[in-house]
């Protein structure tokens, strides 16, 4: 367990680079994006990676890996709208925007660690292609909660599948380090 913590915060802090770096680019901008958007993004970047790894060959050079941090920074600004709502203005300050991401990480991150117990950390037996296959499940029943306006009878709501998300991509870019370094050691 202690080994998964530590990959996640590492993790953790390769996605909030690039968020930041991303926020200094082009500001808030990702504050108008209506739910259903976000959703849409997460699902191109989860249908490109099976693409990748069901084709084995691509011709845009980012593979997995980038698209796996693209699926948990745009979980995270879900989750930001999910509590902000949709701004007219789309105005953030960094600030404001990075301690809301720290504190979604947070979430998803005690999550991880409470289910972890409960499981026994299975997902490190399973595949990159599994949790990719698992993010694109959540992503249809994310839709079919939008598509209901947002009500569930018996099922845990949108925040929860956006939660799992940001997990499985973290699990995903695990393995993919793992691996990485593993075929480098050959």
């Amino acid at each position: 367990m202690d080994s998964t913590d530590l990959f996640y915060d590492k993790i953790k802090e390769e996605c909030r680079m690039i968020f930041e770096k991303k926020m200094s680019d082009y500001g808030s901008a990702w504050r108008i994006l209506r739910l259903s958007s976000l959703t849409d993004q997460i699902f191109i970047k989860a249908q490109r990676i099976r693409s990748i790894q069901e084709l084995k060959h691509k011709k845009v050079d980012e593979g997995e890996y980038s698209e796996f941090i693209g699926i948990i920074n745009y979980s995270i600004i879900a989750l930001i709208q999910i509590d902000k709502g949709i701004a007219s203005n789309p105005e953030m300050p960094t600030k404001e925007a990075l301690d809301l991401y720290d504190k979604y990480f947070s979430i998803a991150k005690n999550l991880m660690l409470s289910k972890n117990h409960d499981y026994g950390e299975a997902w490190k037996d399973m595949r990159v292609s599994s949790l990719t296959d698992l993010i694109l499940q959540k992503i249809l029943r994310i839709k079919q909660i939008e598509d209901n306006h947002g009500k569930t009878i018996i099922s845990e709501g949108i925040d929860a599948n956006y939660l799992d998300m940001i997990n499985y991509g973290i699990f995903s870019l695990i393995h993919l380090n793992l691996n990485k370094n593993k075929s480098a050691n050959l």
